[in-house]
C-alpha cells in the first residue's frame, strides 16, 4: 500500500470515529426532534461521505451480491435469541430485569419491537458500526483488530444511553441498587456486556459479508428484549 493511500485510510476512520462521537452526542444531549434523528440521519450522511471517499458498498457490508450468505445465520439467530429469552422470561429471578416500564403494556412493546427498534436502533447502528466503521477500519487493520477496536467503540457508545439504567425498571435497581456507585456500576455493565455483543455482530459480519445476519441479530436482541418485557409484566 502506497504512503498517501494509507494516509487517506487513517484520514477516513479518524474521520468516521469523530463523526460517531458527534452523533452520539446529539442523539442524547440535544432536543427531542435532533435527538431522534440524529442517529438515523447521520448514518445515512455518513454512509454516503464514506462512498465518495472511497469505501465501496460491499466494504460497508451492503451489496446485494452477497446477501444470500446472511440468511441461514439470520435463521439461526433468531431462534436462539427467541429461545434464550423465552427461557429468561421463564425464569422468575431472570424475569425481573425485563421489568421496564416503557414496554409495561403489549401494545407499546409491539410499536418498539417492529418500528422504533429497526428504524432508530438497528438498522442504523449496524450501517455506522458494522458497515462503515467496520469498513474503514479493515482498511487499516487486521480483522481481529477491527472486530476489537469496532466492538470497544460500539461498548463506548453505550455509556450515554446506560446513564440512569436502572431508572424504570425494577429488577436492575434490585440488582445494582441507587446512587453513585451504582450509576457507575450500570454504565460499566451495559458498555461491557454492548462490547461482547459488539465482537459478535462484527464477527458476524465478517462471517456472512454483509449486514443482514448482524441487523437481524441486533433486532432479535433488542425487540424480544421489549416483547420479553411486556410478557414479564403480565407473570409479574
Amino acid at each position: 500500500m502506497d504512503e498517501s493511500r494509507k494516509t487517506r485510510d487513517f484520514a477516513l476512520v479518524i474521520g468516521v470515529i469523530a463523526a460517531l462521537v458527534v452523533i452520539n452526542l446529539l442523539a442524547h444531549f440535544s432536543g427531542h426532534w435532533p435527538g431522534m434523528l440524529a442517529v438515523p440521519l447521520g448514518a445515512v450522511i455518513l454512509a454516503l461521505a464514506a462512498r465518495a471517499s472511497g469505501l465501496s458498498w460491499a466494504d460497508m457490508g451492503v451489496s446485494l451480491a452477497e446477501l444470500k450468505y446472511g440468511f441461514r445465520w439470520s435463521a439461526i439467530v433468531v431462534v436462539a435469541v427467541i429461545v434464550i429469552v423465552a427461557i429468561a422470561v421463564a425464569i422468575p429471578y431472570t424475569r425481573q430485569f425485563f421489568l421496564n416500564d416503557r414496554y409495561a403494556s403489549a401494545r407499546g412493546a409491539l410499536m418498539a419491537a417492529f418500528v422504533w427498534i429497526p428504524l432508530q436502533t438497528v438498522l442504523p447502528e449496524e450501517l455506522l458500526f458494522r458497515g462503515v466503521l467496520q469498513g474503514s477500519l479493515r482498511r487499516v487493520l487486521s480483522r481481529r483488530l477491527t472486530i476489537a477496536a469496532a466492538a470497544g467503540l460500539f461498548g463506548i457508545w453505550h455509556i450515554a444511553s446506560s446513564l440512569g439504567l436502572s431508572a424504570g425498571n425494577a429488577g436492575v435497581t434490585g440488582a445494582i441498587g441507587g446512587g453513585i456507585g451504582a450509576a457507575i456500576a450500570g454504565v460499566l455493565g451495559a458498555v461491557v456486556a454492548t462490547t461482547v455483543a459488539g465482537a459478535i455482530l462484527s464477527w458476524l459480519r465478517f462471517r456472512t459479508a454483509n449486514l443482514l445476519a448482524p441487523i437481524v441479530m441486533h433486532w432479535s436482541l433488542n425487540a424480544s428484549g421489549a416483547l420479553g418485557a411486556a410478557i414479564a409484566w403480565n407473570l409479574a
